[in-house]
């Protein structure tokens, strides 16, 4: 049985970088990857219109300046073909791919406690081992199926955006239905509703979007992004989100309304991911601030939706602004105000099952050539829960998670040695731009295993004391906020069934990395180490 220095899951940016470390500093390391290609996420979810909502320059590796000298972006925010195109670039050009298996996954991993050895299993039945385990597959890789009756009977196509034809789909002419108002639903709409004779767009909760304001990248821009990416990136590293803005100072109710409506419009017009959430200190704090800006988005759906009625339906009035991530869209709401374009409200005219033709609604039935299920994830836990992960005494990581993710710095998890999560629960991750989060948790875990090595130390754990404080100062920090007000993935409340736990962390992503560097120094405080 092959025996290597760490197991790894996914082969995206995480996965990639994982290989690159780890080789570097002299580890034998072995990537399983489902896909047949490099990508993660960006591989699955080739949807039309699939694009990043954080800027090319803040959503990129900063590891390397022989690759930002070598790499040109296109346009400020970059398509999933851009992205993808740029991990395969970063694959060959670091000779990365020797190091993983694709089309291939993890069922099963079991530490053999006798050893210090992860004991994991194939979906082509052969067994591999390694010293540690590190799950890198990603915070939303697991598409979240529909819970919609009859799905089977459809006579036409169904499509799930986080599992998309590689090939593409041409919807040229045909009816279409888009279940699903998130970021990709927006983006799917969006993206063929020149296309397709009639699109129906399914939406249960409305969504706050604010203008994805794209535009080309020419030779000047790239040559400043490399002129000052070095400082770029280090401001990013130690800022609330992980991109380069400054915080905000002032409170919202400190002004008068006629000057937070600029300050609301000119971030509306120079529209960013954070824009909004950045022009005051207190939108995520106070539910005033929060009413203001939320008031102010709603007085655009007005503007823009000719239909008062249809405008309504669109409003978000149920949750806090940015509670639920936003989205960034490229004519969202003006789509409704064509005549093929029509918006079916599932809190009014709920879906009662699919039938042969389409789909039937509590007023009728319609009928569809093509159904796209934008439904989201089973976000930040689901690929762990996909496999059978066992630790000690034989306690699998679903029953210690039965009531929500149990993490220290969402790194690692009591009675599991020698496992690691890359942006897992209980860290940034999805709050903050993903791949500088994806950078730190690399290297510290690329860090600790050389201090282990180097110390002829076998095994590391979260000590239950430490993990229990970790646990509960996220969720307070969470119910400092508006967040926890929404019923959103961050809670896991879009998945039946699974707990509702605040997941993700909301101390900032400069903080989070200044603790874990206390942590280290202090000779990986909260972990027990084992020579054993």
């Amino acid at each position: 049985m092959a025996i290597y220095d760490a197991v790894v899951v996914g082969a995206g940016f995480s996965g990639l970088y994982l290989i690159k470390r780890l080789r570097d500093a002299g580890f034998s390391v072995c990537v399983v990857e489902a896909a047949p290609s490099v990508g993660g996420t960006w591989y699955w979810n080739a949807y039309p219109g699939a694009r990043c909502d954080v800027e090319s320059f803040d959503y990129c590796y900063s590891f390397s300046r022989e690759l930002e000298e070598e790499w040109d972006w296109s346009e400020r925010y970059p398509s999933q073909p851009e992205l993808l195109r740029y991990l395969n670039y970063v694959a060959d050009r670091f000779d990365l791919r020797r190091e993983i298996r694709f089309e291939t996954r993890v069922t099963a991993a079991a530490f053999d406690e006798a050893r210090n050895l992860w004991d994991v299993s194939l979906d082509s039945g052969e067994r591999i081992e390694g010293r540690f385990f590190i799950l890198a597959g990603g915070a939303i890789s697991v598409p979240k199926p529909p819970e919609i009756d009859g799905i089977e009977s459809f006579r036409g196509a169904c499509y799930h955006t986080g599992n998309w034809p590689q090939e593409g789909v041409d919807f040229s002419g045909q009816r279409v239905a888009v279940i699903g108002t998130g970021s990709s639903g927006v983006q799917t709409s969006t993206a063929i509703v020149d296309a397709v004779s009639q699109l129906t767009v399914f939406q249960r909760t409305p969504n706050y979007t604010a203008p994805m304001i794209n535009y080309a990248l020419d030779a000047a821009a790239m040559n400043e992004f490399r002129r000052t990416s070095p400082a770029r990136h280090e401001k990013s590293r130690h800022s609330r989100q992980g991109i380069p803005y400054d915080l905000p100072t002032q409170s919202a109710l400190s002004v008068s309304a006629e000057e937070r409506a600029e300050t609301f419009r000119n971030a509306w017009e120079n529209s960013h991911l954070f824009a909004l959430r950045l022009t005051y200190s207190d939108i995520l704090t106070d539910e005033a601030a929060n009413e203001a800006v939320s008031e102010f988005v709603r007085g655009k759906i007005r503007e823009i939706v000719n239909d008062p009625a249809v405008a309504e339906k669109l409003t978000p009035r149920s949750y806090p602004f940015a509670t639920k991530r936003p989205c960034l869209g490229r004519g969202y709401y003006e789509m409704f105000n064509r005549d093929h374009v029509r918006l079916v409200d599932l809190r009014e005219t709920p879906i009662q099952r699919m039938t042969p033709a389409g789909i039937e609604t509590s007023e009728g039935e319609l009928a569809f050539d093509a159904v796209i299920f934008a439904t989201g994830f089973d976000a930040l836990t689901g690929a762990a829960a996909r496999i059978d992960i066992t630790g000690r005494g034989g306690v699998t990581l679903r029953e210690k998670w039965a009531d929500g993710p149990e993490t220290y710095l969402g790194l690692a998890s009591t009675g599991f040695p020698n496992l690691f999560f890359v942006t897992g629960p209980g860290s940034p991750g999805p709050l903050s731009a993903m791949v500088k989060s994806i950078e730190q948790h690399v290297d510290w875990i690329a860090d600790c295993m050389i201090y282990l090595r180097d110390r002829e130390i076998a095994s590391i754990e979260a000590d239950r004391i430490y993990e229990r404080e970790w646990v509960e100062h996220v969720q307070s920090v969470a119910l400092g906020t508006l967040y926890p007000r929404a019923d959103s993935w961050y809670l896991g409340a879009n998945v039946p069934g699974k707990p509702r736990k605040f997941m993700p962390y909301l101390g900032g992503v400069g903080f989070y990395r200044s603790t874990c560097d206390k942590i280290t120094k202090a000779g990986y405080e909260g972990f027990e180490l084992s020579r054993a």
